[in-house]
């Protein structure tokens, strides 16, 4: 099983590390027929020796091969982003990922015979996907083609291919709660990111909860799922004597559980720390202040303030009208 380390990006593909949750997410979320059948068997991880030729950092993205029933395969590409500023070269990474996959699955098939060259062979689809769980609005573009320069020139030699956005925010916790499966767990806890998310999950029906509670999570996710959860829940300063409490309660009752966390507002947390800042900023300012004053009381020049203060004269010239009013 994955190992979660500190990043949310390194929890996220833990997630989607996992066959039985990665195939909850394609029939979850990806709007085609076939995958709607997708067993946790049918998906085979290739993310290793593929990934790192792209990027170092590679935290937040994940290549699979999925064998379908029928003999064909298919690959998709999931690539998780959740940073506040949206990421507009995705298309790109996307392509680059593309024709790496590619170029793989020719070495494999021409192993024995050429078959590539071939009239009547056909290369497998691959599935691009970005699974965002940030606060704002994605916004990059969605299709290679006008992300490329003159494309309305040169459209027909431009690759026009698209990626499937999954954007967690577009999906309530009602919503994640329907799905009825384990990743809904996962995703519901992804999602308690802001004071409002609770308060949006305390107010799920008491038909939601028991729901969520009668969940039957296998062991080894069941421990991928309490990493998750203390991961968030040391990520808005609850104690560690709090966690491991609430955590057993969970273990014993049900994720519901999670509703006992009171008096968390991640707002509240921003604006305390931006006025500890402001406050601490603002301390300094004066005690500099004072501090020059006081070396222009005892006859300093201009040029001898700013060489024993180590500031720049045109700053401290600036500081006059201030410090004549001190």
């Amino acid at each position: 099983m994955a190992v979660i380390h500190k990043a949310k990006d390194n929890s996220v593909k833990s997630i989607l590390a996992e066959p039985e949750l990665f195939a909850e997410f394609l029939r979850n979320f990806i709007p085609i027929d076939i995958l709607k059948d997708v067993a946790p068997t049918n998906i085979e991880d290739i993310s290793e020796r593929l990934i790192s030729l792209v990027s170092e950092q590679k935290d937040g993205d994940t290549i699979k091969r999925v064998n379908l029933n029928d003999g064909k395969s298919l690959f998709v590409i999931a690539i998780v982003e959740h940073e506040s500023k949206v990421n507009f070269r995705a298309p790109f990474k996307m392509l680059l990922y593309i024709a790496l996959i590619l170029n793989d699955y020719e070495k494999e098939v021409n192993k024995d015979e050429k078959i590539t060259h071939t009239k009547d062979f056909k290369y497998p689809p691959i599935l691009p996907v970005i699974f965002y769980d940030g606060e704002t609005e994605w916004t990059a573009e969605m299709n290679f083609l006008n992300r490329t320069e003159m494309s309305d020139i040169f459209a027909k030699y431009i690759p026009k291919f698209e990626y499937e956005l999954v954007s967690l925010k577009e999906y309530s916790f009602t919503d994640l709660a329907d799905f009825g499966d384990t990743l809904s767990l996962f995703m519901m806890v992804d999602k308690l990111q802001t004071a409002e998310a609770f308060d949006e999950f305390r107010n799920l029906t008491a038909t939601h909860i028991e729901r969520i509670d009668s969940m039957n999570v296998p062991p080894h996710l069941k421990k991928l799922l309490v990493n998750v959860i203390t991961l968030l829940l040391r990520r808005i300063d609850v104690p560690q004597i709090e966690i491991e409490t609430l955590v057993k309660r969970m273990d014993e009752r049900g994720i519901s559980e999670m509703l006992a966390i009171e008096n968390y507002s991640v707002q509240a947390m921003r604006r305390e720390i931006r006025q500890e800042t402001e406050q601490e900023r603002t301390e300094t300012e004066r005690r500099l202040k004072v501090a020059i004053k006081a070396l222009f009381d005892k006859g300093s020049t201009i040029g001898e303030v700013a060489s024993i203060m180590s500031i720049a004269e045109e700053d401290i010239t600036k500081l006059l009208p201030e410090l004549a009013l001190a």
